[in-house]
């Protein structure tokens, strides 16, 4: 099962919710399993630069069925994925990208979010991911 577009759009629109609310403005992407675009939002005034890296971000998440902060540690010199980021046409390790499951715990989707600091980025993207039933 993949996410729907309107699980997509309540995911963004939760996320968008908590970029107000920290006073940020974010590049928001939501793929389905296979990290396929399902929805993208681009918040006014966010970084352009920024959709390239919600987007990886995304995929990342949902290749790996994994929050992009789960690999951040695997990812350093010295550890077993370092340069991963350079392979399937690249990815991005760093928090920003979560997983979002259906109600049975399985995959459906991810979201990427960008435009602050990663930190920031993975609590936003933490509210999209949560706001999808």
């Amino acid at each position: 099962m993949n996410i729907t577009l309107e699980q997509a759009e309540n995911a963004i629109s939760a996320a968008k919710i908590k970029a107000t609310s920290i006073n940020t403005k974010m590049d928001i992407c939501v793929v389905d399993a296979g990290s396929n675009l399902v929805a993208f939002a681009r918040m006014d005034g966010a970084w352009i630069g920024s959709v390239d890296i919600a987007q990886k971000k995304a995929k990342t998440a949902a290749w790996f069925t994994m929050d992009t902060a789960a690999l951040t540690p695997l990812v350093q010199p010295g550890q077993p994925l370092f340069n991963i980021e350079h392979s399937n046409a690249g990815l991005i390790t760093f928090p920003g990208g979560v997983i979002i499951k259906n109600s049975d715990g399985e995959v459906i989707g991810a979201i990427g979010v960008s435009g602050s600091s990663v930190e920031d980025d993975h609590i936003v993207a933490l509210a999209g991911a949560s706001a999808v039933k």
